[in-house]
């Protein structure tokens, strides 16, 4: 029975999407539920996976393609045949790689880690459709490299002339290109500025290290510092409705619930995915969350529902070491929480010299909606949350 494979249903949002990788070749045997094509959208990596057991007959796009939703994109003949084998002849026949020409043409992705680690591509044998060349024949090819002893030579090293140098070109990623065009339409559509303060982190270190074990032990997931930060912002935007509104046209939107979005770092760059209603989140919801977040971010896993809405956003630039930066509006959103690193500094505390763990916090805003006293505000009571977590409890 042959079955046509489709590129599944995009949202509104995405207008089109790109065939990144295909992960069988013409003939062979896959069984169902496994994945046979990643395509790329502007927001997320969506898997294609076999609807029964049984091999591709026939491509009908090639990595690098662009194309629409449902459009059919291979043949799948549904069975497994004891014993059947595919000649090298006819998977050429059928795949669209089937010249030489092709042959040598590299996916977007496969260019990017070719570039990166400064590969000669030539020396990659390819295990791909008609021999492409995959992502994973790349990351095979790094991998034996690092294990390989490295060779005796014996005779001079010849030592490339003074001022000598080269480049790379590498093609944006959906994502990528996505990410720089909504930044570049927040800073030029917006009144955006920030705003800053610091806040004391001890009184959370001291919580975490004297409950960590046993919240770990009851709820399955570590206690960790976002945890406090998302239910902080929560509080926070119960108190400045300003900054959980957005402006559409000549309006102002008021969003009387709290969907934050989490800034995660990817391989394929920095995505936003969303918890909801976190007013009715506890910390160990929130964690567990925002876990499964990160893993799916990780993973190339997120989905568009994953990713759609959010009316404020939280980025920790501090777990890669940043003491202090601007983030830049999520739009529709009209503001942005940056936390950043926690670091030692010595402070006056009661006209004595404490050093103290602290940590700087910048909101950038959109002051056609936001005004100072409303961003000033809405910092001062993160802060006072953080440093006294009790008034988390109390709502005071």
């Amino acid at each position: 029975m042959s079955i046509e494979i489709k590129v599944p249903v995009l949202p509104e949002s995405v207008a089109d999407a790109t065939i990144a990788t295909w992960h069988v070749k013409a003939g062979e045997q896959v069984t169902r539920d496994q994945n046979l094509v990643d395509i790329e959208t502007d927001k997320v990596i969506l898997e294609v996976v076999a609807p029964e057991d049984g091999s591709i007959s026939e491509f009908l796009a090639e990595e690098g393609d662009t194309v629409l939703g449902e459009v059919v994109i291979a043949k799948f003949i549904a069975g497994m045949v004891a014993g059947q084998e595919v000649t090298k002849a006819e998977a050429e026949a059928a795949t669209p790689e089937a010249t030489d020409e092709s042959n040598d043409a590299l996916s977007p992705s496969v260019r990017r880690l070719i570039g990166e680690h400064n590969i000669d591509a030539s020396k990659l044998k390819g295990t791909g459709v008609g021999g492409r060349i995959t992502k994973e024949d790349v990351e095979a090819f790094v991998k034996n490299a690092k294990a390989a002893p490295a060779p005796v030579v014996s005779a001079p090293v010849a030592v490339a002339p003074l001022g000598e140098r080269s480049e790379k070109r590498v093609p944006m990623s959906r994502l990528r290109k996505t990410i720089a065009r909504r930044l570049l339409e927040a800073k030029n559509s917006t009144a955006m500025l920030t705003t800053f303060n610091e806040v004391n982190m001890q009184p959370i270190k001291d919580i975490r290290k004297q409950y960590q074990e046993v919240f770990e032990k009851r709820h399955g997931v570590r206690l960790g510092f976002m945890s406090f930060y998302i239910k902080a912002v929560t509080e926070a935007l119960k108190r400045f409705p300003e900054v959980n509104a957005s402006i559409d046209g000549d309006d102002i939107v008021y969003h009387n619930y709290f969907d934050i979005s989490i800034a995660v770092s990817t391989p394929r760059g920095l995505v936003t995915p969303i918890l909801r209603d976190t007013d009715t989140m506890s910390l160990a919801d929130i964690e567990r969350n925002v876990r499964e977040l990160a893993l799916k971010g990780r993973d190339g896993k997120l989905t568009v529902a994953d990713m759609t809405g959010g009316n404020f956003t939280i980025t920790n630039g501090g777990v890669f070491g940043s003491l202090m930066s601007t983030p830049i509006l999520n739009l529709p959103q009209s503001a942005i929480l940056g936390m950043h690193a926690i670091k030692d500094r010595p402070m006056a505390v009661n006209g004595q010299v404490e050093i103290l763990p602290m940590m700087y916090l910048a909101l950038s805003y959109d002051h056609r909606i936001v005004d100072g006293r409303e961003s000033v505000g809405f910092l001062v009571a993160i802060k006072d949350f953080l440093e006294d977590p009790t008034r988390l409890l109390l709502d005071l």
